[in-house]
């Protein structure tokens, strides 16, 4: 997205004068006077790119400055597995939220999935599936702990489609049954933005927004 940033530079200033004192033995109330030469002065370390620098371009009497933001592909999917993260913990909607396990395997960072087959991942499948056979995990950390064991005995057929664009019609696919859940069970747009709903909604549209923009 580029920003253009308008600055107006002032004309050069004329250069000071300095005045010598007056000769008594000269005639007449002459003053001589000599012109003082002035040093550039040195930009401060840090400081903002001169008209020279790449970034900067002259029109007219201003300095146009540009600048440009990027987003990569990994930071999205960092986004959506985080808004799928929140929606697993999210009250106020109705929707399956087992479909969020595949979706998240599918649209999770390399680095979440290399350390969930990882020896640290593996290990806290382990302790996480003897707590559940034990009663003792919270059903809130039953979701995680699917995704953990989805992810870890998933066939490298299926992991292979990650990064595809049949993945991400998959993954597009379920983010929108699992919108139509919500809003339908919500009972329409504007109450799914009530105060009890407005997380699972902000997080059903991240779902489903980011893999419709890998497909564009």
């Amino acid at each position: 997205m580029p920003i253009s940033l308008r600055l107006t530079v002032p004309p050069p200033a004329q250069a000071p004068t300095r005045r010598r004192a007056l000769d008594p033995r000269a005639g007449g109330n002459a003053v001589a006077v000599s012109p003082v030469v002035l040093q550039p002065a040195r930009p401060l370390r840090g400081a903002a790119p001169g008209p020279s620098s790449v970034w900067w371009r002259r029109r007219g009497d201003a300095a146009v400055c540009c600048a440009t933001a990027h987003v990569t592909a990994e930071t999205m999917r960092w986004v959506s597995v985080g808004a799928a993260a929140m929606l697993m913990f999210a009250k106020g909607t109705t929707i399956h939220k087992s479909l969020l396990v595949p979706l998240v395997a599918l649209q999770a960072p390399k680095d979440v999935i290399s350390w969930t087959k990882g020896d640290y991942g593996q290990w806290t499948a382990f302790l996480g599936l003897l707590l559940r056979l034990l009663s003792l995990l919270p059903g809130e950390l039953e979701l995680p702990l699917s995704t953990m064991l989805f992810v870890s005995i998933a066939p490298y057929q299926f992991m292979n489609l990650r990064g595809t664009q049949d993945s991400v019609i998959l993954s597009l696919a379920i983010a929108a049954y699992l919108a139509f859940q919500h809003f339908t069970g919500a009972g329409g747009v504007r109450k799914a933005f009530d105060r009890g709903a407005v997380v699972a909604t902000l997080c059903i549209i991240c779902i489903t927004l980011i893999p419709l923009l890998f497909l564009l």
